[in-house]
């Protein structure tokens, strides 16, 4: 399952509701991302994401199918916030099911290293110093360019 959504969840109550579905699972792996409080030692006010609405939603899509044609997953779940995010608030949570820990962890791995440099978000930062447009930091394109080569 994949939702792009501008309200608020919970991502223990996610997690419970994956784990209770996840019967073939022997390991779930889940990450949540939440909205950084500072960022460069200034502090963050806000953090706005806008999207195009079906078509991020599309490319995650895409995503997801490269993770369970790489991997023998047995369930995902991708949940990304949209719309004006405060800190602290979860922004990213991602649960991958699988029969065994090791693929778990690298489908979701590589969920949010696509997620991270590929799917179709623009994220503004609100600083007290103004606001900024945010990239994705060389290391996330370094962290993403790995999977190419498996």
């Amino acid at each position: 399952m994949i939702c792009v959504c501008d309200t608020p969840f919970d991502p223990g109550h996610e997690l419970k509701a994956f784990e209770n579905k996840a019967d073939a699972a022997g390991a779930i792996v889940s990450f949540l991302g939440r909205v950084r409080p500072e960022a460069n030692d200034d502090p963050v006010k806000a953090l706005h994401l806008e999207h195009f609405p079906g078509v991020t939603q599309k490319s995650i899509e895409a995503f997801a199918v490269q993770a369970c044609q790489r991997w023998p997953i047995t369930q995902h779940l991708i949940i990304h916030r949209v719309g004006m995010l405060a800190p602290g608030e979860p922004i990213v949570f991602v649960c991958v099911g699988a029969a065994h820990r090791r693929e778990a962890f690298e489908a979701a791995d590589f969920l949010m290293d696509y997620l991270k440099t590929k799917a179709i978000f623009w994220k503004k930062e609100i600083r007290d110093s103004g606001a900024r447009w945010v990239e994705p930091r060389g290391q996330d394109h370094v962290d993403t360019q790995r999977w190419s080569s498996k």
